[in-house]
């Protein structure tokens, strides 16, 4: 991937030509689904033993992931296979931007963020395809547009809603320094500027923590795909770099929109702080 657009067409005629893992589809799924949850119930016993409550969500989490998992995979299934793959790729991403959307807000406690955090979700992803297919870093098809749309919603929505909610939560716990500096003739905005500075940086510490030792503690998701699949480590490694820059960036910014939106929609139009439940 010296050159971006051979490189990007190298990655793409190179998948399937590393070792396969067929062999493990092929073994007996129960056997291997219940060796990959050793340590789920490991974490579960533990959680029993120590009283520590978050067993069940455990379970849950595990159960769900496999139910949408499967479901996801039939769906794409469906989707790749047919004749109207290049119509339902875009819909398929502007659904998962949607409900991204949705959860952040919904997690925050605040529906009326929803707006602000599709288009900071949205917008951001938009910029990542652009950059991805505009280049020529991959050829435009419905499953590379949908897989680099979800690896960057995906590490975008966490960070998202932990600024939503870190904000809403300061504006509370904090609501008699903020009314104060408001009495003082502080606007909304500075008022809140602390809370949000704090929350935009609170979320953002795993994904900078993360880039930086990227390559040191573990290989990341897009680079161990392309090496399993026998693409070039350095065209491999050149991939990975361009995606994670642009989720650190579509983090940085969702977050810090939504932060600043969900600060503004916690006082009244005549700068007063609402009411938190």
């Amino acid at each position: 991937m010296r050159n971006s657009r051979r490189g990007g067409a190298r990655v793409a005629e190179r998948y399937g030509e590393g070792p396969s893992i067929a062999p493990v589809l092929e073994m007996n799924l129960i056997v291997v689904v219940a060796a990959s949850l050793t340590l789920v119930a490991v974490a579960v016993a533990v959680s029993v033993y120590l009283r520590l409550g978050i067993e069940k969500s455990i379970i849950w989490a595990s159960f769900r992931a496999a139910v949408q998992l499967t479901a996801v995979g039939l769906l794409l299934t469906l989707v790749l296979g047919s004749r109207w793959e290049r119509l339902l790729a875009p819909i398929w991403i502007l659904a998962m931007i949607a409900i991204a959307g949705y959860v952040v807000a919904k997690r925050s406690g605040s529906m009326d963020i929803v707006p602000a955090a599709v288009l900071a979700i949205g917008g951001t992803t938009a910029i990542s395809l652009l950059v991805v297919f505009g280049f020529g870093v991959l050829p435009v098809e419905p499953i590379q547009l949908i897989v680099i749309a979800g690896i960057t919603i995906g590490n975008t929505m966490p960070a998202t809603i932990v600024a939503a909610d870190l904000v809403s939560t300061q504006m509370s716990k904090e609501r008699v320094q903020v009314e104060g500096l408001l009495a003082l003739g502080f606007t909304s905005q500075q008022a809140a500027k602390y809370v949000v500075r704090e929350a935009a940086r609170v979320s953002l510490l795993p994904q900078i923590e993360r880039t930086k030792v990227v390559g040191l503690v573990a290989l990341p998701g897009a680079m161990t795909g392309l090496l399993l699949a026998g693409v070039d480590p350095i065209d491999a490694v050149v991939l990975q770099l361009i995606v994670m820059y642009l989720v650190l960036g579509s983090v940085a910014v969702s977050t810090t929109v939504v932060a600043v939106v969900t600060a503004s929609k916690s006082f009244t139009p005549d700068q007063r702080l609402k009411a938190m439940a």
